[in-house]
């Protein structure tokens, strides 16, 4: 493992020009943003897809990227079918960009595959034309991955390779539980962990509601596994959710000025205030994805 992250890292710089990581075209770096949850259910991609719309109309290029494997839902929230995916990347029968989907809302999206859980797998060509494919996405501002339900090596690798890692949970107790599941794997499993660990608490009936979860979560974190939560925000159990779901739009488009919406502007308008760090970005999600 060691031999085999060692050779990645001598490949990224020599495709980065001797650099750790790649900068932007706009000498700005991509920003990583993963979201995960402990259990399935809990609003996960709806709180991707509406973050990376509340992200477009603040001027940034947007992508999203479904990681789930086997459920990808990015594209049925937007009501898309994709005739291509990452396994056509990975198995050189496409590019990158022969897959980037543009929506009807101004931001792109990048269709999930099965192909993910063989990356490990890859041969040394396979290995440098993917990473060379995934380099083309540095022309995003924000790149949003959406991971599957739950614990896996896959989930893992994106939550050690992103600049922030949102978990998504909900007020119920099992939710709850799962969330912290997930964080305590992740502060036991992932070494040099380094990325802003966020909470979003969704469906909530009041902000008193809300921050109680949030504080159990984080105190619970901070005694027990010396790991530090940061409380991003919350989302209303708001009608105006499941209805765009079912009409299969988002529902910062379906009704802009319903709670929900509103919650998640402030979510993303408070991601703003946060800086990348200085080794993050595409350069490290490459490297990070790739060593595990």
């Amino acid at each position: 493992m060691e031999d085999q992250a060692a050779q990645l890292r001598e490949l990224v710089k020599a495709k980065n020009g001797g650099t750790a990581s790649a900068p932007s075209p706009r000498g700005k770096k991509t920003r990583i943003i993963t979201v995960a949850s402990g259990k399935g259910g809990v609003g996960k991609t709806n709180v991707s897809v509406n973050m990376a719309l509340a992200y477009a109309r603040m001027g940034k290029k947007v992508i999203v990227m479904d990681a789930d494997l086997g459920l990808a839902n990015v594209n049925v929230m937007l009501n898309m079918i994709p005739k291509y995916n990452l396994f056509h990347v990975i198995r050189k029968q496409k590019t990158m960009r022969e897959i980037i989907l543009d929506t009807e809302y101004g931001i792109k999206i990048v269709a999930g595959a099965s192909g993910f859980s063989k990356i490990a797998n890859l041969n040394e060509d396979e290995r440098q034309n993917f990473i060379n494919e995934l380099y083309t996405l540095q022309e995003a501002d924000i790149i949003i991955i959406d991971t599957s339900a739950g614990v896996s090596n896959n989930v893992l690798a994106f939550v050690a390779a992103a600049d922030d890692a949102i978990i998504v949970t909900t007020p119920e107790p099992t939710a709850i539980t799962d969330a912290y599941g997930i964080i305590k794997i992740i502060a036991t499993e992932i070494d040099n962990l380094n990325m802003g660990l966020k909470l979003i608490v969704n469906r909530v009936k009041t902000v008193a509601e809300a921050k109680k979860v949030a504080d159990r979560m984080i105190n619970i974190a901070s005694q027990f596994l010396n790991l530090k939560v940061d409380y991003l925000g919350f989302i209303y159990d708001d009608p105006a959710v499941p209805l765009a779901v079912l009409r299969q739009k988002p529902f910062l488009v379906l009704d802009p000025k319903s709670k929900a919406s509103h919650c998640i502007q402030h979510i993303v308008g408070r991601m703003e205030k946060t800086d990348i760090r200085e080794d993050g970005g595409l350069g490290n999600l490459i490297r990070r994805l790739f060593a595990r």
